[in-house]
């Protein structure tokens, strides 16, 4: 949870992973909720500060009688300033109770699952080059305050009267090759983490069925309002490792056009090394 102006509180893994599977049972807060950012996500940025890589769910928070909104972003050796962000609506109350989300990151594709249904996978791709996150990330669950860009592009603030905001996570799961990725890897570990991948790609939760790429393509045609793929005020030239699917086009031109995200302040990067007393400071897990 989170009170008085500017703070915020997370916690972060202690081990640093090189793909995996990331999952966690979220409660989000209730009541007015606008300008709050709940994030669950992967990240090296303390290690690579302009070259790091990014997985993330971000929810944004909302006012009272408004649909939650989520955000996923997908960045690799610091591609901000070019990045594959998506947001959606959810089609249920997520304060009411708690639903999982995850990220499953592997060296062929990246998944995000609402509970069981995939809402959006990148396949890497050679015209992806550094684009796709490679390196070594840790696991992180923040809570702060995101008035400057989170709800209304910054119209609406965080409003402390409501306080304290307060998020539940739990079940976390956290399956994948611990590495780290300042040590020279030797042929064991390497053998190691390459049979863990091995596993996660033949995992339930990797393979993309039929049934699965349904829900998929239902979920994004209902409740998807921005894609990088679709904004051409952006990206004048579509990524080439966009997919243009009318159903989803159709979809941003009534909702995304006027609505793409700010660049982001990292102001919520809740750091490894944090100063002790810092109410910021991310603890570990």
């Amino acid at each position: 949870c989170f009170c008085g102006g500017g703070s915020g509180s997370g916690f972060v893994s202690n081990d640093m992973y090189h793909h995996g599977f990331f999952s966690a049972s979220i409660k989000l807060p209730s009541d007015y909720t606008a300008g709050v950012v709940v994030a669950f996500y992967t990240s090296n940025g303390d290690l690579f500060e302009k070259t790091h890589d990014e997985l993330d769910f971000e929810f944004l928070g909302n006012v009272r009688g408004k649909d939650w909104r989520i955000q996923t972003n997908v960045y690799g050796n610091g591609s901000t300033s070019r990045g594959r962000e998506e947001r959606y609506v959810l089609p249920f109350d997520p304060t009411a109770e708690a639903h999982r989300y995850s990220i499953l990151w592997t060296s062929h594709h990246i998944i995000f699952y609402v509970d069981d249904t995939p809402i959006r996978e990148v396949v890497r791709s050679d015209a992806m080059s550094g684009d796709y996150p490679a390196k070594p990330m840790s696991v992180y669950a923040t809570i702060w305050d995101g008035s400057t860009w989170a709800t209304g592009n910054g119209k609406y603030k965080v409003n402390y009267k409501y306080e304290p905001f307060v998020s539940d996570f739990s079940d976390l799961v956290l399956r994948g090759c611990r590495a780290d990725p300042i040590q020279q890897v030797d042929s064991a570990a390497a053998r190691g983490c390459a049979e863990a991948n091995g596993e996660l790609l033949a995992a339930d939760f990797a393979l993309m069925t039929p049934k699965k790429r349904a829900a998929m393509r239902r979920f994004r045609e209902r409740y998807m309002t921005y894609s990088f793929c679709y904004d051409t005020n952006r990206y004048p030239v579509a990524f080439p490792d966009c997919d243009i699917i009318p159903s989803e086009q159709s979809r941003f031109y009534e909702w995304g056009q006027s609505k793409y995200p700010r660049e982001r302040r990292r102001s919520r990067r809740q750091s490894r090394k944090a100063r002790a007393g810092d109410p910021k400071r991310a603890s570990s897990i």
